[in-house]
């Protein structure tokens, strides 16, 4: 009887706390769904005093060690308690990690480099004026076409204002293919030899390091030659402004040399390519047909504009650089620009 009695006033005990803990529950759930109903200002005010009451968890700057410690500890735990972690996630791809890849070019593929509506990606460096500032508006796009274009108004005379259009990025391997015609009468006081002449550079220096009163970037230059009428007059040749390259197996230093190509009289389209692999081999092409190769573009140490680069820290030999069009005092007109990206060779 006394276990009995002992018992009952146990079990008395066990039912009282049950009630307790079943009477704070429902006194939660109800503040909680009277909450979750528009109350008025006093009510949020009392709930506003309540969640003040509760103390924001204090953030700590993130540092190797308190890592480590967390990492230590949540291994002590799952060898006390037997629990396995989950396996950490794996480190995500780094800003620069991601830059490359998506910097990665399709090979192999003709892109273009004019869109046929605007000067986007490209900008002018005309000489007497500051790189961007388009002189005239000499160049131009009208009905899907990039034009040079010597207005009357603006170029009385061209007074040795020769302009080139530079693509906003620099490149190495690649192949860069041009559809050009020469149109209209050379622009007054043009020199002789700009007579239909244009051209295509490639490795060029940044435009940035060009001074106010600088003719030509130091670069290679795939010129763009146009028929007199009568005679030859070879395209796709090549100048070599603040530079030299290496043909045959031996230096070359003279400022030109012609190309093998056909005379292309009147306002006819023409086709011009140039394959670059860096420092290596360059190759000229119209029409498909290889006119003109030679390697190792370099600088000229007797240029004072070259000099002025190596001085900087420049390579002797050019590997990359900015690609432009020339303005030389005939209009000119170019109805496509496009370019392929190549691997990585000497081209040999």
């Amino acid at each position: 009887m006394k276990g009995l009695a002992t018992f009952g006033r146990l079990g008395y005990l066990g039912y009282y706390a049950t009630w307790m803990v079943s009477m704070m529950v429902v006194g939660v759930g109800s503040r909680w769904t009277q909450a979750a109903h528009p109350v008025g200002s006093p009510e949020i005010a009392t709930i506003d005093q309540q969640i003040g009451n509760v103390s924001a968890p204090t953030e700590k700057p993130c540092c190797p060690h308190a890592a480590q410690a967390s990492v230590a500890s949540a291994s002590a735990k799952a060898e006390r308690t037997g629990e396995t972690q989950p396996p950490a996630p794996a480190q995500a791809e780094s800003a620069s990690d991601k830059s490359a890849s998506e910097k990665k070019k399709p090979e192999g593929v003709w892109l273009p480099l004019f869109n046929g509506k605007d000067l986007e990606g490209w900008t002018p460096k005309i000489r007497g004026y500051p790189l961007g500032e388009n002189y005239g508006n000499t160049f131009r796009v009208e009905n899907g076409v990039l034009k040079v274009v010597y207005e009357p108004d603006k170029y009385p005379k061209f007074d040795n204002r020769f302009g080139h259009l530079f693509y906003k990025e620099k490149f190495s391997h690649y192949r860069l293919r041009v559809e050009y015609r020469f149109v209209g009468e050379q622009c007054p006081g043009g020199p002789g030899w700009a007579f239909r002449n244009s051209g295509m550079m490639i490795h060029c220096q940044d435009p940035k390091t060009m001074t106010v009163e600088q003719s030509f970037p130091v670069s290679i230059e795939v010129q763009l030659l146009g028929g007199r009428g009568t005679g030859t007059r070879p395209t796709a040749n090549l100048c070599t402004p603040g530079t030299h390259v290496v043909m045959d197996g031996k230096l070359f230093t003279p400022h030109c040399t012609d190309s093998r190509s056909p005379t292309y009289h009147g306002d006819r389209w023409v086709s011009v390519e140039v394959e670059v692999h860096g420092a290596g081999v360059i190759r000229h092409y119209v029409e498909g047909q290889l006119v003109l190769e030679y390697e190792k573009p370099q600088l000229d140490d007797g240029d004072a504009d070259a000099k002025r680069l190596l001085a900087a820290g420049a390579d002797r030999l050019l590997h990359e650089g900015y690609i432009s069009l020339q303005s030389e005092s005939h209009p000119v007109e170019f109805r496509k620009v496009e370019i392929m990206f190549l691997k990585e060779s000497s081209g040999k």
